[in-house]
C-alpha cells in the first residue's frame, strides 16, 4: 500500500485524499507503486502531495480526481472523539491539546502552528489570537481545561518559543498538523474525511447553537465580513425549535 503525506483544504468543496485504517493518508484511488508524487486536480486547481515512503522511486505523477465533501463541521461530541483518538498518538498530549485549542478558538491550521508562548498568558487566562487572511486579531479567554493542558505542554517543551513543536524541536508544520488531524479522524472511526478546518467551523456552529450574538461570533473568529459568520447562525436548529408541537 502507498502512503502519501499532505492534505490541502484550501479548496472549499473538495476532499484531497483519504486515510487508511492504519492512519496513513493516501489518494482516494489506487496509484502505481512507482509514483513519487500525486497531483490532485480539484475544480481546475492542482495540489501535489509527496509520497513520503517512496522518495527514491521513479519520478512519476498520477492524477487523482476527488469528489465533493459533505458536512464541513464537527459536533462537540465528535470533537471529543477526535481528541480522545489523538491522545493515542506518540505525541498524544501535544496532538490532543492542538485539537482542543484549535476548536475552542476557531483557529486555522496556519494560526495554530504559529502560536507562541508569548501569545499566551496562563496567569490571567488570556490568549492573543493573530488571524490569517487579514482577519481581525483578538484576545480570547482560556478555559481551565485548556490551561491545564497548556501548562503540561509547557513543561514538556519549555525550550521552544512555539507552543506546538515536532519531535525535532522545530515548529509543527501546517502539513504535519493537518495529517495528524486526518489520522485522528480515522482512528476515531469517522465515516467521512476529517480535516483541520472542520475545527474552525465546529467552533462557529457551537457558538451559534449556544445562542451567542452573531456580531460576537464574528469578532471571536476574526471575520472581516459578517457574511462569513451568518453561515453558522443559518444552520442552527434552534431557529426551528417551536415549528411543530405534538
Amino acid at each position: 500500500m502507498d502512503y502519501f503525506a499532505g492534505l490541502d483544504v484550501s479548496v472549499k468543496d473538495t476532499s484531497v485524499c483519504i486515510v487508511d485504517d492504519a492512519g496513513k493518508i493516501h489518494p482516494s484511488r489506487s496509484v502505481t507503486p512507482l509514483a513519487k508524487s500525486v497531483t490532485v486536480r480539484t475544480g481546475g486547481r492542482a495540489v501535489s502531495m509527496e509520497n513520503s515512503r517512496l522518495r527514491q522511486a521513479a519520478s512519476t505523477a498520477v492524477n487523482v480526481t476527488v469528489g465533493k465533501r459533505g458536512r464541513e463541521y464537527l459536533t462537540d461530541r465528535e470533537v471529543e472523539r477526535l481528541i480522545e483518538a489523538a491522545k493515542q498518538n506518540r505525541s498524544g498530549h501535544r496532538d490532543a491539546t492542538a485539537i482542543l485549542v484549535a476548536y475552542r478558538h476557531g483557529l486555522r491550521a496556519s494560526e495554530l502552528v504559529a502560536l507562541r508562548w508569548d501569545d499566551i498568558d496562563l496567569a490571567t487566562g488570556r490568549l492573543h489570537v493573530r488571524r490569517a487572511k487579514s482577519g481581525d486579531a483578538g484576545v480570547h479567554p482560556i478555559s481551565a481545561r485548556e490551561s491545564r493542558a497548556l501548562r503540561k505542554l509547557l513543561r514538556e517543551a519549555a525550550t521552544s518559543p512555539y507552543v506546538f513543536i515536532s519531535e525535532r524541536q522545530a515548529p509543527l508544520s501546517v502539513a504535519g498538523y493537518q495529517r495528524m488531524v486526518a489520522r485522528a479522524g480515522v482512528a476515531a472511526k469517522f465515516t467521512f474525511l476529517v480535516h483541520s478546518h472542520m475545527l474552525r467551523h465546529a467552533c462557529g456552529f457551537k457558538l451559534a447553537n449556544d445562542g451567542h450574538d452573531t456580531r460576537a461570533i464574528q469578532a471571536y473568529l476574526g471575520h472581516r465580513s459578517i457574511m462569513s459568520t451568518v453561515r453558522y447562525t443559518a444552520l442552527t436548529p434552534n431557529r426551528f425549535k417551536n415549528f411543530w408541537k405534538d
